[in-house]
């Protein structure tokens, strides 16, 4: 569901690596932009500020590996 990343700072760059075998799409709603999110893409986003998701696909499997920048750690 479209969601925002609470534990990230509002400041920094967060970033969601898509790895598997599926055909999916990155949303931002806030941009009104539509990526194409197949396996090997790196997105880099304020996670906190701009409401995203990434809808139902058709097939294959969806591996997502998010890394949160925070405050107390940059």
């Amino acid at each position: 569901p479209p969601h925002l990343d609470q534990v990230s700072a509002p400041a920094l760059l967060d970033s969601v690596v898509s790895l598997g075998t599926h055909d999916a799409q990155f949303h931002i709603s806030e941009l009104g932009t539509i990526f194409h999110y197949q396996p090997g893409t790196m997105i880099y986003l304020a996670g906190k500020l701009l409401t995203h998701s990434v809808p139902k696909w058709e097939t294959g499997e969806r591996i997502a590996l998010a890394h949160y920048m925070k405050d107390a750690v940059h």
